[in-house]
């Protein structure tokens, strides 16, 4: 079976690659098998052992049926035939495609077994084995021969349910592909919101909201992946994944009961939390019975249909009590969570047959659900860690004044703080703290101090065209020269992105212009790789400004060198200026083209 999963799954693909040669010589198109008869009870045996049915010609014990599922007056029958006859049509790779079984069958094709789901006993029965999708082998010679489905059910629904389709394999398995591709990237992102809000509810504050937003995402990916047809592809392991997604399914109204508990007060709460801890309890009760075997999975949907059919409106009201006092993000969950209620019942329906066979978009309204919970609860959980950073930042603050040991250790993971995880140099942060110093030391006793503003040019073309890990690297590169170029008096900075400052203490004019020099035509020759990718060379402009002989003041060199930057970039960058009373009046239309 595994092998033929893998093959359907090759072919599948074989049609992706070759699709237009492939729809250019297709054949008939998917075709509804109708023209249905049904009777109750289980044929007896004839002499050679085969059901007495299969040769019943007469019409008279065989009654017309629309669709080939629960035929009327069933009064406790478990056993169903049917049969019709197969439309003409000419097919490459004929297959019956059926949605799903209530609950196992036998198919005859002309009085010949041709298929099998499920185990049949000496007296007729069996158990249930799941709620796949079939695609039953038809011989090429199939058109007008008859079909006769024997069918055992002790479930509310027998009979065949969904779809009958007579199609070509490839049309199959496309339209289950088609079919499930949403709810596989829905089911995805679910899973992936559930393993986000599991990490911050182990380390962050408020712990239940997010553990239950992580319960429900769960429960939700799960389910919508179990049921997708797609799964079956994945692993043809039908009683796994129904018990994947009853599982899924029963765990919905506890987590989304543990969710609107948290908004809501009073009276309505203690309900909300009443009801869904008996959620609660038939998820115990009903795992506890399946995997001990005194019940199968589809045994427990029908009751379990009808407690929701009954709890949910009750947690809808109890959501919307008093809505116009809700502020505008519970007004938003509540509105999230009446949809998902709507297309939960919608789907309930469907499934009982009180509505038309028709694919529900449940993981829609899942999803919906889950990204206003998350949302909302991550809008909290940042206002809540704000809070908290501010408090820690004053009990630092106390303890660094207490303890001499503490304020030793308090500095070392400041160091930390100062430093560009990338490249290794000192942060804007350290440059702030420094220049501080830094300018009061050359006012106080009258030193010089120079500073160079640099800027990686059309750096934003690097990270277009070769990527960002590429131009990490051109960043890492041109931080290591950096460092090796000026002196060990000097301190080299990343302000962020592709800009970087040099302060030079007791560094004349002249001199800070000839480092500009040298850093320009050395970056000019200089080589760089991404792996075995040689990069386009890199140019940069520097912008230069010194105290005493442009400034009054020392802390406002970094707005004249950055002035000076401006006006190297202007006159064709690759190049370094030095500040002027020009420089002000310079036009800076290069920045405006949003890439240096």
């Amino acid at each position: 079976m595994r092998r033929f999963l893998l093959c359907q799954i090759l072919l599948l693909a074989l049609f992706c690659l070759l699709g237009p040669a492939i729809g250019m010589a297709a054949t008939a198109p998917p075709q509804d098998i109708t023209g249905w008869e049904w009777r109750w009870g289980d044929s007896p045996l004839d002499a050679s052992g085969s059901p007495a049915w299969l040769k019943d010609a007469s019409s008279g014990e065989w009654q017309a049926i629309g669709f080939p599922s629960n035929p009327p007056a069933r009064a406790g029958h478990e056993h169903l035939w049917l049969r019709t006859t197969l439309p003409e049509g000419e097919r490459r790779d004929p297959v019956i495609y059926l949605y799903s079984i209530d609950l196992i069958a036998q198919f005859f094709l002309d009085g010949e077994p041709l298929y099998q789901y499920g185990e049949f006993d000496d007296e007729g029965r069996g158990r249930f084995a799941g709620w796949p999708w079939h695609m039953i082998e038809l011989p090429e010679d199939f058109a007008g021969k008859t079909l006769h489905v024997r069918v055992f059910s002790d479930y509310t629904d027998i009979g065949l349910w969904g779809e009958v389709k007579l199609m070509d394999r490839l049309d199959a398995l496309t339209m289950i592909v088609q079919r499930a591709w949403d709810d596989v990237v829905i089911a995805g992102v679910s899973l992936l919101l559930a393993l986000l809000a599991g990490g911050f509810a182990a380390i962050g504050a408020q712990r239940h909201t997010l553990a239950a937003v992580a319960l429900f995402s769960l429960a939700a990916g799960a389910m919508i992946l179990a049921e997708t047809q797609f799964s079956q592809l994945m692993l043809n392991r039908p009683l796994l994944w129904d018990g994947i997604a009853a599982t899924g399914y029963f765990t919905l109204p506890v987590a989304m009961g543990l969710l609107l508990t948290h908004w809501l007060e009073g009276w309505p709460r203690r309900w909300m939390q009443g009801l869904w801890r008996l959620h609660l309890v038939y998820l115990a009760v009903a795992l506890a019975l399946i995997l001990t075997e005194r019940v199968s999975i589809a045994a427990t949907f029908p009751p379990f249909d009808l407690l929701l059919a009954i709890t949910l409106p009750l947690m809808l009201v109890l959501a919307g009590w008093r809505l116009h006092r809700l502020n505008g993000e519970q007004r938003w969950i509540i509105g999230s969570f009446a949809l998902i209620a709507l297309l939960l019942l919608a789907d309930m329906a469907v499934a009982h047959g009180l509505l038309t066979w028709r694919k529900v978009p449940v993981s829609v309204g899942l999803l919906a659900f889950t990204l206003a919970i998350v949302g909302v609860s991550l809008w909290h959980y940042r206002h809540t860690q704000q809070q908290l950073a501010r408090l820690n930042r004053h009990l630092e603050e106390q303890v660094r004044e207490r303890t001499a040991e503490l304020d030793r250790l308090v500095h070392t993971l400041e160091g930390y703080s100062y430093e560009d995880p990338l490249t290794g140099l000192k942060n804007r942060r350290y440059f702030d703290e420094l220049m501080q110093r830094e300018a009061s030391r050359a006012d106080r006793e009258g030193r010089p101090l120079s500073l160079i503003m640099i800027d990686l040019d059309h750096f934003k073309r690097i990270n277009d065209r070769y990527g960002h890990e590429a131009g990490d690297s051109v960043l890492v590169a041109m931080a290591q020269l950096l460092q090796e170029h000026f002196r060990d008096a000097d301190v080299v900075c990343r302000m962020g992105g592709e800009e970087f400052v040099a302060l030079l203490p007791g560094a004349t004019t002249e001199r800070a212009e000839a480092r500009a020099r040298e850093l320009v035509e050395r970056v000019r020759r200089l080589q760089l790789h991404h792996g075995d990718l040689a990069l386009p060379t890199i140019t940069l402009s520097c912008g230069v400004a010194t105290y005493p002989c442009h400034a009054r003041e020392p802390i406002a060199l970094l707005g004249l060198a950055d002035k000076a930057l401006y006006q190297a970039k202007y006159q064709g960058r690759d190049r370094s200026a030095t500040w002027c009373s020009a420089t002000s009046e310079a036009p800076i239309s290069w920045r405006t083209a949003g890439d240096r």
